[in-house]
């Protein structure tokens, strides 16, 4: 039964990623802005931006384009940089390690911070630390990306000079961006994580278990934990699609040469084809956490199962 809802929503997924990658394709070609332009210069001889035009297809209708580009997409031709003729794809695989290796760290870091914080605020729920926590969390979802980079620069790199600044050769290099990244997602995940535990200790099953005289502690941790873990474990999935948006802006800020920072190079270049490839993996990635949220959300609550099958 499991098997089928899996190929179920995977194909319900394909239809979306199509829709993706004709808005990335449409909504960029809007743009305004001749990538001739910007490669050749405004004072390039007429001859040369005629011949080049034609070489990048820009000639030609903008469906027979589009064509181009789905072709492209379904033999892993993804295009060629506009700016070192370098394949696309190439250029993107050799961003991936950085980006995940950042988005790893932050994700740990948010689950170091959100489950104790979560715990703690549904714990004492109305009380002192319950306030803290959440003010914590309030702050983390409040406070930007661009301008928490800054701030943890000025403060950790410049005035105490214990991190360095930019880039990732340094020993210490992740620290900054990791917690920059990590605390926002910290914040959201904490909420979550105290509302689940809240819901799932006013459950039938929870007052079934204390009445069986099971201590408070194996309550909380064993049984309320596993009814939470479900919300939990699917917003958590959503967070691993919304990393790599965050990732554009606290890559730009530290110089972080990941996916985030090529995105934002290739748009800067007006390098069409790069950032077709950048922004239709990172939507991708999100189509794809939301299919994981589901997939799991359906492998960890049984109700659910059946409720999709039915």
């Amino acid at each position: 039964m499991f098997r089928r809802i899996l190929l179920k929503r995977t194909a319900q997924a394909l239809p979306t990623l199509l829709g993706v990658a004709t808005l990335v394709f449409f909504l960029l070609h809007m743009v305004p802005g001749d990538p001739v332009d910007a490669l050749l210069g405004e004072t390039a001889m007429p001859a040369d931006r005629e011949a080049l035009r034609h070489a990048l297809h820009l000639d030609q209708p903008l469906i027979y384009q589009y064509g181009i580009y789905l072709s492209g997409l379904t033999t892993g031709n993804w295009g060629t940089s506009l700016v070192d003729h370098r394949p696309v794809l190439e250029r993107i695989t050799e961003r991936i390690p950085a980006t995940l290796s950042l988005a790893t760290t932050s994700l740990l870091l948010a689950l170091l911070l959100a489950l104790p914080l979560g715990y703690w605020a549904a714990r004492h729920a109305g009380r002192w630390q319950d306030r803290s926590a959440m003010t914590f969390s309030l702050l983390g979802v409040s406070i930007p990306n661009f301008w928490l980079g800054p701030l943890l620069m000025l403060l950790f790199a410049v005035a105490l000079g214990w991190l360095p600044v930019s880039g990732m050769a340094q020993p210490g290099a992740m620290v900054l961006p990791t917690i920059t990244l990590g605390t926002a997602l910290a914040a959201i995940l904490s909420r979550m994580a105290r509302s689940s535990w809240l819901e799932a200790i006013h459950t039938d099953s929870i007052r079934t278990a204390r009445a069986f005289g099971i201590s408070e502690r194996r309550i909380w941790w064993r049984h309320a934990a596993r009814i939470a873990a479900v919300p939990l474990v699917t917003m958590f999935a959503l967070q691993m699609g919304a990393v790599l948006g965050g990732a554009v802006i606290t890559e730009t800020v530290f110089d972080w040469p990941g996916l985030g920072l090529l995105t934002i190079e290739a748009i800067q270049q007006r390098d069409y084809p790069l950032v077709q490839g950048c922004v239709l993996l990172i939507a991708s990635c999100y189509v794809l956490a939301n299919l994981l949220a589901d997939l799991l959300g359906l492998w960890l609550d049984p109700g659910q199962r059946k409720s999709q099958a039915a």
